[in-house]
């Protein structure tokens, strides 16, 4: 079996168990991620911030898009422009959201646009993922791109129902150096001090 089509089985297996996890878990999950990621020393110095938008069963990344703004830092989310490819749009305000590509709320066309390179800090979403940062997306690529370009911080959030002892990877696959759940940061694998 190619590494691909252990992936796209692997995608069916966590998408179900996402599907499974109670309200209650996922209220919890997403708020402990979120608070805990907001008191990070790399937020607190990030003067740019990049985050998705969670949906549908994903992180609520709605505390850390208020924090990011009520702390003045430059916030840009993603706009998806075509299969795989997404923008990096300038958000002043939640209220700026519409509805965009798949029912994600994004900035709208006439939002600011910058450069991966000029981001301290990226908030990447993921299906699934390993302590060690490999991660297992929705299967749009659109994360992976963006991750090939981008020479910054990075961190990986991820709620520990979901994480994998073991993820298949190709050669496109970018690991990302933090991994946060609601219980631990984990650091190149590596779980943090207590």
């Amino acid at each position: 079996m190619t590494v691909s089509a252990k992936k796209k089985l692997l995608r069916e297996k966590m998408r179900e168990r996402e599907r499974s996890l109670s309200e209650k878990y996922l209220l919890y999950s997403s708020f402990e991620i979120c608070r805990r990621l907001v008191a990070m020393p790399a937020f607190d110095m990030a003067k740019s911030i990049f985050c998705f938008i969670g949906v549908r069963g994903e992180i609520d990344t709605q505390p850390i898009l208020e924090a990011a703004l009520s702390q003045n830092k430059a916030l840009y989310v993603p706009r998806c422009v075509s299969a795989g490819i997404m923008e990096l749009c300038r958000l002043h305000s939640l209220s700026e959201l519409i509805p965009g590509a798949f029912g994600i709320p994004e900035p709208p066309e006439t939002a600011e646009r910058t450069q991966p390179d000029s981001i301290d800090l990226a908030v990447i979403p993921c299906l699934a993922c390993a302590r060690d940062g490999r991660r297992l997306g929705r299967g749009g690529g659109y994360y992976d791109r963006f991750l090939a370009a981008y020479p910054g911080d990075a961190l990986l959030l991820c709620r520990e129902k979901l994480l994998q002892e073991e993820l298949p990877v190709e050669p496109h696959d970018r690991p990302v150096p933090w991994v946060l759940s609601e219980h631990t940061l984990y650091e190149d694998g590596v779980p943090e001090l207590a």
